[in-house]
């Protein structure tokens, strides 16, 4: 399994801070954001690689970074070639260039790299070999006004996906999605022709929405929290509560 992690984005709503540096490195308490994802994931048996796309602007940040770091697993750093939040290549145009680039042909664990979680992947590539399909993770949220602003599923007994929504005015259900997914081998083929078929590109839950009507999804319940770093008050929050 490689494990891929979305890393070119500009986060506009962090200016000035992160104007010229990239948000996955800010400093979190002893690490950074992208740090605390990728301890976790390095010592998960079935990753063999882990790839970082980001964008020209900072490629230089994350080669400096990794070079400072001891993972067990190789580290790739791609650069999709981008300078601005203007003409950034969106989450799923970054995933199928590395996908192509780096000719793979595994399962691959995707994710945004700007969140902090209080509990392991583990127990997500678990679930993934239990039910033997692509995954999603899902949590429970009460607030309509956040379910209006992200990924909803609805789903079976046995939590098979129904349905996804993005951004629905009338939710199906109060299971938001988050930006982390298991896609497996076989589901590649569609996933490389995803844009040819009307996908969005832009956000990574785009492709999640698309392949629910393709193939047969799961979805796992987060075990505990995800704190989603998108603002200055976020951020400063996450310095406070991880300090």
């Amino acid at each position: 399994m490689k494990n891929i992690i979305i890393a070119a984005g500009y986060a506009t709503r962090l200016y000035p801070l992160t104007e010229n540096f990239p948000k996955p490195l800010l400093q979190i308490g002893q690490s950074t954001i992208l740090g605390r994802i990728m301890d976790d994931i390095d010592g998960i048996d079935e990753i063999s690689e882990h790839i970082i796309v980001t964008n020209h602007k900072f490629a230089h940040h994350f080669e400096e970074w990794v070079s400072r770091q001891t993972y067990r697993k190789p580290v790739r750093i791609m650069d999709d070639g981008t300078t601005t939040n203007e003409n950034r290549l969106g989450a799923v145009r970054d995933l199928l260039l590395a996908i192509e680039a780096c000719s793979i042909d595994d399962d691959i664990l995707v994710l945004a790299a700007d969140n902090i979680l209080d509990f392991s992947f583990r127990g997500f590539v678990e679930e993934f070999h239990a039910k033997g399909t692509s995954m999603i993770m899902c949590h429970n949220e009460a607030e309509l006004k956040k379910l209006q602003r992200t990924g909803v599923i609805a789903v079976d007994q046995n939590m098979k996906v129904l349905e996804m929504q993005e951004k629905p005015e009338k939710p199906v259900s109060h299971w938001a999605v988050p930006p982390f997914y298991i896609y497996q081998k076989r589901d590649l083929p569609l996933i490389k022709d995803c844009l040819h078929h009307g996908c969005g590109f832009d956000a990574p839950g785009n492709l999640a929405h698309y392949l629910v009507d393709k193939t047969t999804v799961h979805a796992w319940v987060m075990p505990g929290t995800r704190f989603d770093i998108g603002s200055m008050d976020t951020y400063k929050q996450a310095q406070e509560i991880y300090k």
